[in-house]
């Protein structure tokens, strides 16, 4: 008989106690396979679900290259409505809203990705552009329903712009719905500056070069000083040291921008802090960028008008 023959017949074969070992193992990978299938995944919507068929469609922004976004002149793929309870000036008012891909389907929490240390952002702003909130909706109590507060300052219409991503797209989209508040609307006497003061700071948005062209990107820093000189005490605001938001004299859309510096544990200079951030605007005309910080541990929201030329 052939030596290696004998010697390996054996190993061809495997005992009993192995065999019963193998199905063991084999049993125990298909139940945990099939308990990690019953498990919820998250979102059940797709890329599919947030597309639109057609020409002048929304479309997909990357949150790291934020623009300047035709939010009411172009077809969104979500259908962002609601209603508030008895809005008045002066008196908080909760916004009751609900978030459907256009085929009806519900948009939850589980849906959208965190951005900026929230799920989902809504920019609110009056007819003037007087009067800007940023607000973070909580869930309510149905499936894509939403519910916000905030205390409009003034009256006549306001428009809402949605901002978030979906997790089955990992790109940012937007919507906007609008919310009557009753009583006469104020005239806006617009005056363009790129400087604006408070009782305890002076703000400067500079340009790179003036003036702002459409289409071509613009350089601006933001620069914050206390009138006593002493330092500025910078808090944190969505993870950064400050945000911006333009909008369009029409209020036809906005543009949600980040600034440049994004490790918050480099400090910044303290007495002459600055922030640096980019932005294109498409078309030209009047706009106004309102400034979101956080000074001394109060929110601070300063307004900038201005030109942006063909």
């Amino acid at each position: 008989m052939n030596p290696a023959a004998a010697t390996s017949a054996p190993s061809a074969r495997l005992s009993a106690g192995q065999r019963r070992q193998v199905i063991g193992l084999t049993v125990g990978a298909l139940v945990v396979f099939a308990v990690f299938r019953l498990l919820p995944t998250g979102t059940n919507l797709n890329h599919g679900d947030f597309r639109l068929e057609g020409g002048n469609v929304l479309e997909f922004c990357d949150p790291a290259a934020p623009q300047f976004l035709p939010v009411t002149t172009v077809r969104s793929p979500i259908v962002f409505t609601g209603d508030p309870a008895e809005a008045a000036v002066g008196e908080e008012t909760t916004f009751t809203f609900s978030l459907a891909t256009s085929s009806g389907k519900p948009i939850c929490p589980v849906d959208l990705l965190v951005a900026h240390t929230r799920k989902l952002h809504l920019m609110a702003v009056d007819p003037n552009l007087l009067d800007y909130h940023h607000l973070h909706p909580e869930p309510g109590a149905n499936l894509g329903e939403w519910r916000a507060r905030f205390t409009p300052r003034l009256a006549g219409t306001y428009r809402i712009f949605a901002d978030f991503t979906p997790v089955a797209t990992g790109r940012g989209l937007y919507a906007s719905a609008d919310v009557a508040v009753p009583g006469e609307v104020a005239v806006n006497m617009v005056v363009t500056s790129w400087e604006a003061q408070s009782a305890e700071h002076v703000f400067a948005l500079r340009p790179a070069s003036l003036p702002i062209r459409a289409r071509e990107p613009a350089e601006l820093t933001l620069a914050i000083r206390r009138r006593d000189d002493a330092p500025v005490v910078m808090g944190e605001v969505m993870g950064a040291f400050a945000h911006l938001v333009a909008f369009d004299r029409e209020r036809s859309g906005f543009a949600h921008l980040h600034p440049r510096e994004t490790d918050l544990s480099v400090p910044l200079d303290p007495t002459a802090p600055e922030l640096h951030f980019k932005l294109t605007i498409p078309t030209a005309g009047l706009y106004v960028i309102w400034a979101q910080m956080v000074l001394e541990g109060e929110d601070v929201f300063v307004p900038f008008w201005f030109e942006v030329a063909p």
